[in-house]
């Protein structure tokens, strides 16, 4: 899935790829709280992972918005991108800092490809430092850039004194489950 079909604009409206309608009913309070977290913490995001020995790896990461997809690197030949390389399976949560909750908390998971096209190296080098002045353009191509396709997603807040739970599948509507 692109991000464009889990993310929502500013008036609450799905910004999907193919299907207005259908994109809107399926995840936009997941793309909401992602959304809001990910811009509140700098980006940072905590990546799980699978180990050679089966056990999951925590690594802090920021993961990359870019050309309608969510993307993940970093510095080259760490674990993270081995383990990733060995088995594509991940999970990415937004870094939580408030123990309350007041400001939610979102986790996407699944699957990264590595995209190997230098002309996509090259254009996500240039946009990094227009965006963010980290010049990366001397440095190409990349190790690995992944480009994550996402099978599930949920997050957690708080609505008037409710904990919300929603979670989403791929295929699937969001379904919202409220905690008093």
């Amino acid at each position: 899935m692109t991000w464009s079909g889990l993310q929502v604009n500013p008036a609450g409206v799905a910004l999907p790829h193919d299907d207005v309608e259908r994109a809107h009913r399926a995840r936009p309070r997941i793309a909401a709280v992602f959304a809001r977290r990910h811009a509140a913490t700098g980006k940072l995001c905590l990546l799980a992972t699978i180990r050679a020995d089966g056990f999951p790896r925590i690594s802090p990461m920021e993961p990359v918005i870019f050309e309608d997809q969510l993307w993940i690197m970093g510095m080259p030949d760490t674990a993270k991108f081995r383990d990733l390389a060995r088995d594509p399976r991940f999970c990415l949560h937004t870094a939580t800092v408030d123990t309350h909750l007041a400001d939610g908390d979102a986790k996407l998971w699944g699957v990264v490809t590595d995209v190997r096209d230098e002309a996509v190296h090259a254009r996500f080098a240039q946009a990094l430092f227009e965006e963010s002045g980290m010049d990366l353009r001397g440095q190409l191509p990349f190790d690995h850039l992944y480009a994550a396709d996402l099978t599930s997603a949920s997050s957690i807040a708080l609505h008037g004194g409710q904990l919300e739970i929603t979670v989403w599948k791929r295929g699937e509507p969001e379904r919202v489950v409220v905690k008093r």
